[in-house]
């Protein structure tokens, strides 16, 4: 803070007042221009290590903090990115993992939430009211949607949503080739009577999943496959667990579109129908959630590159956003399968 002394009768003791230190006190404090300072804190802006060093100390005696809203003016960009997530009770570290990474390039993150995916809409018209320089979304967007995101010259990035006729920039985790891992090990170690419990039936992920898990199963054979309609949630894997107990034949193997759907219908199995997992019935899921990797769980299931699917949205929407011309693109990682104990599975 900078102290300024004032008089205010001419027989009373001056009156100590603050005010925030700006970037001109800076300035006159380390003997350099006022836009040296305002460079110091934009991005790509250039000063050199000399300057840099006398303008950060005097940041440090002075305790000067930048004025976001003055480095926007200058700088043209507000250094906000929208984050559009869909169902974040499923993504729990989503959030977390784009958070820092934007934090370690200076950007700030602007949550926005869906209940439903069919939701978009909402977020959409509330997110012009913020002067955001871009756009990740863990949602699926309509192309509508899309198109008035790029008529307005938004760099948009998709996590974790393919789209196979749309010229969009995405990062996502290879879901066929996740679920071929699966049923592979399942088929290979002789089940035969398999139950799949699929996502919210908007979701182009658990679509996906579920489309490759059945596809794959009919490859090697299978048939009879029970398809029971589930909405990623721990309630959703118990209704489905009871669902496919009502015909009294049960699966040997239970393909889940999640984790938490998983859990759910391992428990209902282990605690209403007296079963043995996996002794009685395999439960295999998909993500790698924190939580299957709880002991009571030791879930069978596929673990998502998130760092890494993170790492690379955040590094092609700060590309583009520099850059509006580059061409779309699209990266796909391989997850990890994690052979726990909630499962028979072949030695692969």
């Amino acid at each position: 803070m900078v102290r300024r002394i004032t008089a205010k009768k001419p027989n009373e003791a001056p009156a100590v007042t603050a005010r925030a230190v700006t970037s001109y006190d800076v300035a006159r404090h380390a003997g350099v221009s006022q836009s040296a300072v305002s460079r110091c804190f934009s991005t790509g802006g250039s000063v050199s290590a000399k300057t840099r060093g006398r303008i950060m100390k005097a940041i440090d005696e002075l305790g000067y903090q930048p004025n976001a809203i003055a480095r926007m003016l200058f700088t043209k960009r507000s250094n906000l990115i929208a984050v559009i997530v869909a169902n974040l009770s499923f993504n729990p570290d989503l959030a977390t993992t784009l958070n820092r990474y934007f934090a370690e390039r200076g950007l700030t993150l602007i949550l926005f939430t869906l209940d439903h995916e069919e939701d978009a809409d909402q977020v959409i018209d509330r997110l012009w009211q913020y002067r955001v320089d871009g756009v990740i979304s863990a949602s699926n967007l309509s192309t509508d949607q899309i198109q008035s995101l790029a008529d307005r010259g938004m760099p948009l990035v998709f996590v974790n949503r393919s789209f196979e006729n749309v010229a969009v920039n995405s990062v996502c985790c290879d879901q066929a080739e996740g679920e071929r891992w699966l049923v592979d090990r399942l088929f290979a170690a002789r089940h035969r009577r398999f139950g799949i419990v699929t996502g919210p039936r908007v979701s182009t992920v658990g679509e996906e999943r579920v489309a490759s898990a059945r596809l794959h199963l009919e490859s090697l054979g299978a048939e009879g496959v029970r398809v029971v309609t589930g909405d990623f949630t721990y309630a959703g894997g118990q209704s489905a667990m009871r669902e496919f107990a009502k015909t009294g034949t049960l699966p040997d193997a239970i393909i889940c579109a999640n984790d938490l759907t998983a859990m759910g219908c391992m428990d209902t199995a282990r605690f209403e129908l007296k079963l043995k997992v996996p002794k009685d019935l395999s439960i295999v899921g998909f993500d790698g959630a924190s939580a299957s990797r709880w002991e009571s769980y030791d879930l069978v299931t596929v673990q998502q590159p998130m760092r890494q699917m993170v790492e690379a949205a955040v590094d092609m929407l700060t590309a583009r956003i520099e850059n509006a011309g580059m061409a779309t693109e699209k990266r796909l990682f391989s997850g990890q399968l994690l052979t726990g104990t909630s499962a028979r599975l072949s030695k692969g």
